[in-house]
C-alpha cells in the first residue's frame, strides 16, 4: 500500500494516512478537525431558525436538528444522515450551511433508542453497544417520520426531497433513495 504523506503540520515529521486515520476515528469527526483545520467551518444561524426539535415516530418521539430560512415560503426538504458519532456540531452544521442555500434541512437522532454516542470514546465500542443495534428498518421509518414532521409545519416542500448522510449515513442514503421513491436526489459522503 502506498502511503499518502502530508506535511506542513505542527509536527516536524512526516504524517502518513494510515496514522492520521487512526488517530483520528476513533475520537469522532468533529473533535478530529479541530487541531488540525487552521479554523472549523461553524455556520451562524443568523436569517436561520435553527434548533432542536421532536418528531414524532411509530415508536415515540426523537430528538432532531432541523434549520431552514427564516423568511419565505416552502422550501426543499433536505434529510441529512449521521455519520456514527450521532448529531454532533458537524452534522448540525450541515444542516445550517443548506438551509443558508435555501433549504429545509432536517437530521433526526437515529441511535436515540439505542445509546447516546456522544458519551463513548471507544469507536469499537460505539459499535458494540450501539450502532449494530440500529436495524434499518427502524431508520426508513425515522426518516420517513421526518418528512411527515416537517410536511406538518408548512415551510417544507417535500415534493423536492433530497437525502444527504456521513459514512454510515452514507449506506443509508442508498437505502432510503430505495425505500422511498418520490427522493429526487441522494448524495452520499465516505
Amino acid at each position: 500500500m502506498t502511503d499518502i504523506v502530508l506535511t506542513g503540520f505542527a509536527r516536524p515529521s512526516e504524517i502518513h494516512l494510515r496514522d492520521l486515520m487512526t488517530a483520528w476515528v476513533p475520537s469522532g469527526f468533529e473533535r478530529t478537525t479541530q487541531p488540525i483545520a487552521a479554523s472549523t467551518i461553524t455556520t451562524d444561524p443568523e436569517g436561520l431558525v435553527a434548533g432542536d426539535v421532536t418528531i414524532d415516530t411509530r415508536d415515540g418521539p426523537v430528538p432532531a436538528y432541523r434549520a431552514l430560512p427564516a423568511k419565505g415560503g416552502k422550501r426543499p426538504l433536505v434529510l441529512v444522515v449521521q455519520e456514527i458519532f450521532g448529531i454532533e456540531g458537524h452534522i448540525k452544521d450541515v444542516c445550517r450551511r443548506l438551509a443558508k442555500l435555501g433549504y429545509f434541512a432536517i437530521a433526526p437522532e437515529l441511535y436515540f433508542r439505542q445509546g447516546d454516542v456522544s458519551k463513548i470514546t471507544d469507536i469499537q465500542e460505539i459499535f458494540a453497544k450501539v450502532v449494530n443495534h440500529v436495524p434499518d428498518s427502524q431508520v426508513l421509518s425515522d426518516l420517513d417520520a421526518a418528512v411527515v414532521w416537517a410536511q406538518a409545519t408548512g415551510k417544507a416542500d417535500v415534493s423536492r426531497l433530497g437525502i444527504t448522510g456521513f459514512c454510515w449515513g452514507g449506506r443509508l442514503t442508498w437505502t432510503y433513495c430505495v425505500h422511498n421513491p418520490k427522493v429526487r436526489a441522494g448524495v452520499a459522503w465516505y
